[in-house]
């Protein structure tokens, strides 16, 4: 198994081909490195987040493990993706917490271990980290690894709801549509769903869709219904198929030839 260190020594080799970068500051070298991650131009971003990573940068530790989780730039290896990902977490990184949470809760590069991926995904959501607070809310729901509970399960995807996190937006439709701690509030899980949608989350497509065919909190709307189900299904939500051929039973054809056309149109600009 290849070490950090000598992983490190061919980044500094890298880096003299590349960068200059030791004379400019670290937020300038983050800069720098994000932008050419951005055009996926990772070899350049590697150049830049190696030396910063041995010199103690949180995040530059956690961009390195990501790469080498995800194979940017780099060949794949979960087991040094690990390695560069626990000095992140272990610096207080919230994002090197959140994805070293992932690793142990898909068992790469390290055993399986759940429990150990709850207490990273809670520690990066307490440091405000959305996504970590999405998978925080979906783990307290589903009640299969810590013990559910419904009521912190709302405040965390309110949370990455406010940071724009689409899923936490469907995950609190449906806390009100089946009243999991709260009181049954059709209106209420409808406006989440409408959110939701409006930001490409599938499940919230399908879920309001569903909303716009049965009138629950919405108006009646088949062509409103369909065209929201068949975002969804086509994003590959699986609600959204049992209500397509009812929806579709209940319209006249110029309605369905509308709800395709909408359908196909680009998704309205989302307002938080």
């Amino acid at each position: 198994m290849r070490s950090v260190a000598d992983h490190l020594s061919r980044l500094y080799s890298l880096t003299a081909r590349k960068h200059g970068t030791e004379q400019n500051s670290v937020a300038a070298q983050m800069a720098a490195a994000f932008e050419a991650a951005q055009k996926q131009d990772y070899e350049t971003a590697l150049a830049i987040w190696g030396p910063l990573a041995q010199q103690g940068v949180a995040r530059a530790q956690n961009n390195v493990g990501a790469c080498f989780a995800e194979g940017m730039g780099v060949e794949r290896d979960p087991a040094l993706a690990l390695q560069w990902l626990t000095l992140a977490a272990d610096a207080g990184d919230p994002v090197g917490q959140r994805n070293l949470a992932a690793a142990y809760f898909k068992g790469e590069g390290v055993e399986p271990d759940p429990f150990r991926a709850a207490e990273l995904y809670r520690a990066a959501a307490e440091a405000g980290d959305a996504p970590a607070q999405d998978m925080l809310s979906w783990m307290l729901l589903e009640g299969e690894i810590i013990p559910p509970d419904a009521a912190e399960a709302k405040r965390w995807a309110e949370a990455a709801a406010e940071q724009g996190v689409a899923a936490s937006m469907t995950r609190l439709g449906m806390i009100f549509h089946n009243a999991l701690g709260v009181e049954r509030d059709a209106v209420e899980a409808a406006r989440w769903w409408d959110k939701a949608a409006a930001r490409g989350d599938a499940d919230g497509q399908a879920m309001l869709g569903a909303a716009y065919h049965l009138g629950a909190g919405v108006p009646r709307d088949p062509v409103a219904a369909l065209m929201w189900l068949q975002r969804g299904e086509r994003g590959g939500s699986g609600l959204a198929a049992p209500f397509i051929p009812a929806v579709r039973a209940s319209m006249s054809p110029d309605e369905i030839a509308r709800a395709e056309k909408l359908a196909e149109a680009p998704l309205r600009e989302p307002v938080l």
